[in-house]
Order: structure tokens, then sequence, then C-alpha cells
């Protein structure tokens, strides 16, 4: 078992929902902090939880944005397990940001 630290840039190109991250079949993970930036204008952002083992998403995060506000929208850890996936839809590419993950990899274990 070993423990895997990710930062991974929140760049999007387009409004449309956008899958971020990923859990792999053999982590589960725990993202600590979502940070999103305006870089101009006001902007909103949402960010959905993709739960694999029920074929469902549901929003988790909503937030509004004045020109060149910063904030983090994860109050509190956030677990992923294995194929679910952290997804984010912006109404403006202004906006950008950085998701901060930490993988555990359990290798061949099932629970």
């Amino acid at each position: 078992m070993s423990n895997i630290y990710k930062g991974i840039l929140v760049k999007p190109i387009t409004t449309a929902q956008t899958t971020v991250y990923i859990c792999n079949a053999t982590s589960r993970a725990i993202i600590q902090n979502i940070q999103l930036t305006n870089q101009s204008g006001s902007n909103t952002a949402e960010v959905f939880v993709y739960d694999s083992s029920t074929t469902s998403t549901a929003e988790i995060a909503h937030v509004s944005l004045g020109s060149n506000a910063t904030e983090n929208i994860a109050k509190g850890p956030i677990v992923l397990e294995e194929g679910d996936a952290l997804l984010i839809t912006v109404n403006n590419t202004a906006i950008t940001g950085i998701v901060s993950i930490m993988e555990v990899n359990r290798g061949s274990l099932t629970t």
C-alpha cells in the first residue's frame, strides 16, 4: 500500500462538464482541496462527483466568484472509491484552479 500525492491543474477549455480526475481500479482517493480562481468578470463553477457504484452524479459544490477572487470549495475531505470521478462545469473558461489529492494505492485488496 502506498500514498501518492497529486496536484491536478484545472484549466477548462470549454464550459461543458469536464472530468478532472478518475480514481483507478486499485486506489481510493482523498480530495483535500479544490481551489478555484476567477481571472475576470463574475463567473460560476459547479463541482460534481460521479459514484461508479450507483452510476449517478451529484453536485457537491457551487460557487460564484467575482473578478480575481479565489476560493477553496472543498469544505472537508472528499473520498472517492474505485471508478469514481470528480467533474467540474464552469460558465466561463476564466476560472482555473488546482485539486489536491492523496491517492491510496491498495494493490490487489478489495475492501
